[in-house]
Order: C-alpha cells, then structure tokens, then sequence
C-alpha cells in the first residue's frame, strides 16, 4: 500500500524530486513589487504594501481592523497582551498544536492549560471545555473567572484551528462567553478557512494569521491581528511598533512595547500573494479532493473538512493503524524522496510544559500516534 500512495503522490508532482510538503509558490507580482520597494527604499515598515496588505487582509476575512506583524507567534503574544493575561495568569488552549500557541501564553508569564480535541476537528473539543469549566471554573466578584484546583485567573481561551480546519468555534465562545473568558483564535493556519460561512479567526475577541514559508500566502514570515474592536487594533499597532508617540522627531515611549512591525518588503510579497490566493485556494482544495478520492479505495482514513466548514487544507493528513505504521511510512515515504510529517509532540510531552494542569488527553494521543501530513503545495 506504501508504494502506491507514494506513486500516487509523484503523480500529482511529476516534477518535483524530492516532493516537498508544502513549498511556496510565487505566482504573481512578488518580484514587481520587490522591485519596487527596492527603488523607493521603502523597506522597512514604513511603506505603501504594509497598510495595502492589512486591507486586503481586512476585506478578505471580513474583519474590521487588520494589524501586520513579524509573524504568527508575535501576533499571538500581543494578542494575549490585549486580553490583559498577566503573569500567573492561566490560559487553555489544545495539547494538538504548534508550540508557538503555547510559547506565546509563556511569553506573558501565564500558565497554559490543555483541554483534550475532537477528533471530527482536530481541534479543542467544546463539550470537553464545558466539563472542564464546570467542574474548575467559578465566577468571582470581580467578574472574571478562576480555577478553583489552582487558584489562577483564566484570562483567555486559544482553540487552534488545526492544519486549516476550523473548530466548533461558535460553541466555544458561547461557552467562555458564559464564564467571561475572552477568546483569541489561533488561525495561524486557516486564511481561506471558513465556518458557517465566516472567517475563521473572526469569532473571538481576537484572531490571528500566520504568514510563515509554508502557509498558502507568505511573506517569508510575518502574521497578522485581525479584530472587529477598535479599540483593540488601535493598541495592537501602538504596541508593535515600539509603543512610540507620534512626534516629529521626540522618542516618547508610554508602554513597553514591541518591534513587531512586518517590514513593507515582505508586505509586498504578501499584496502579490493576495491577488493570486483565490486560484491557489481551489487548486489546493482539488488536491484534496484528489487524495479523498485515492484513499477511499484503501483501508486509509484521509482527513478531510468537519461538518459546516469549507477548509483551506493547508496541510493534507492520513490516519495510519498505529504509531508503529505511522513510524513505517515516515520512513518509507521519506526513503522514496516525498517529505512527510508526524503531527506536532503533543504540548504537556514537551519538558516545558509537564507540568501543567490538562484533562485526560485521550484523542489528541490518538491523532499524535497516527496522523501523518503529505505534501500538500501548489501542483504548477
């Protein structure tokens, strides 16, 4: 079976050797527009592309306000920073994740707390969220909400919208909602992704984007903030940009910021990135379509969107038997020159992070034994 799943996948890249997992494709305008920076020398922050890149990140998502940064991982520590985690402080997130989710909740000194995924998502289960709550949480005078086990404010909730597909994420804000707990979706993964018709990363309180080599549309890394509140993105862009008052020529600092700031010469990737990233979304969505196809005439699970969602597919995923198939196939595809990947170590495996409170993880061991990401580019 291994030999035919990698035959299949050097059909759909007959000229690549080896087969990438996911390489950037640059389809459009990037070198115009590189060009262009060059000439202007508007190459750092300051430029035309960085405020052109949030808009069309804006008007794409549907979010009020979008803030461009450095990178994913930069987004969601201002993220975290705007829903005022402060040190001690404690943050749930998924065990099923990129470390970045839970670095970034260190970065504020606060706790991370890992409640178990659904395997239909792969992403932080809401019914097991509830039931931790119920059983942790309680409401105290000051209108927040604490574990009752530790002690601890719960600031914030991360779900992860894992590999591009989108959570249950409308029953997880109802229920941090309910225990006032503010929510920052880690979208990192999902531009292009969709639930119930809209945006992932636009339900919570905060959202983020990653821009990283991998990602559908790159600007060799940087991320984004995207918000409906004012309020919130007028912040994000004065903490990222070093907390500086505007003054022709005083360096007037108020807060402890950040040099955050995406430089316009990787915005002008991103703009070029933007106006291709409609043909890239259906060209990707047809490869999956493709290995949904393939697969369903094997005994081989291939992931596929959850209910109500129209995913991007960023990475494309199988389901082996066992952590010893999983481990046969790495070896094997990998041996055949076709790049695969086991999904993340599950976070509370990590030696940072033993030692933080988490539900019984019985799903997201499940995926870590068996879940294996196969190359998922552009096919040019």
């Amino acid at each position: 079976m291994f030999e035919a799943i990698v035959d299949f996948i050097k059909s759909l890249y007959p000229t690549e050797n080896p087969v990438p997992l996911h390489a950037p494709r640059f389809l459009g305008n990037e070198k115009k527009y590189l060009v262009n920076c060059i000439d202007t020398t508007y190459v750092s922050y300051v430029g035309e592309y960085v405020s052109r890149f949030e808009d069309e990140i804006r008007q794409y998502t549907g979010a009020k306000h979008a803030v461009a940064v450095s990178s994913g991982t930069s987004a969601l520590h201002v993220a975290l920073l705007l829903t005022e985690v402060a040190p001690g402080d404690e943050v749930i997130t998924q065990p099923l994740t990129f470390v970045a989710t839970a670095n970034a909740i260190s970065y504020c000194s606060a706790q991370p707390v890992f409640v178990d995924v659904e395997r239909s998502t792969m992403g932080l289960d809401p019914d097991k969220l509830n039931d931790f709550l119920m059983n942790n949480g309680i409401l105290k005078s000051d209108g927040r909400c604490y574990n009752k086990i530790t002690g601890r404010k719960i600031a914030a909730c991360v779900p992860m919208h894992t590999l591009g597909h989108p959570v249950r994420i409308d029953q997880i804000t109802e229920i941090c909602q309910k225990y006032h707990i503010p929510v920052v979706e880690d979208a990192a993964e999902a531009l292009g992704s969709l639930y119930k018709g809209r945006h992932a990363g636009t339900f919570g309180d905060i959202g983020i984007l990653s821009f990283n080599g991998n990602k559908p549309v790159t600007t060799g890394g940087g991320g984004m903030i995207i918000t409906n509140e004012e309020a919130l993105a007028a912040k994000a862009k004065h903490l990222t940009t070093t907390a500086k008052q505007p003054h022709p020529w005083e360096f007037v600092h108020d807060d402890i910021g950040y040099n955050y700031r995406l430089p316009n010469i990787n915005a002008a990737v991103g703009c070029a990135q933007m106006e291709c990233f409609a043909d890239v979304l259906e060209n990707k969505r047809a490869t999956a379509l493709m290995y949904k196809h393939f697969f369903q005439d094997t005994e081989i699970p291939f992931i596929t969107e959850p209910a109500h969602a129209r995913s991007n597919y960023w990475l494309n995923a199988i389901i082996l038997k066992d952590r010893q198939e999983r481990e046969q196939f790495l070896a094997y595809s990998r041996g055949k020159g076709i790049q695969t990947r086991p999904v993340w170590t599950l976070m509370p495996h990590l030696p940072m992070y033993r030692h933080c409170q988490c539900t019984p993880l019985e799903t997201a061991q499940w995926l870590e034994d068996r879940l294996v990401n196969i190359p998922s580019s552009v096919r040019i």
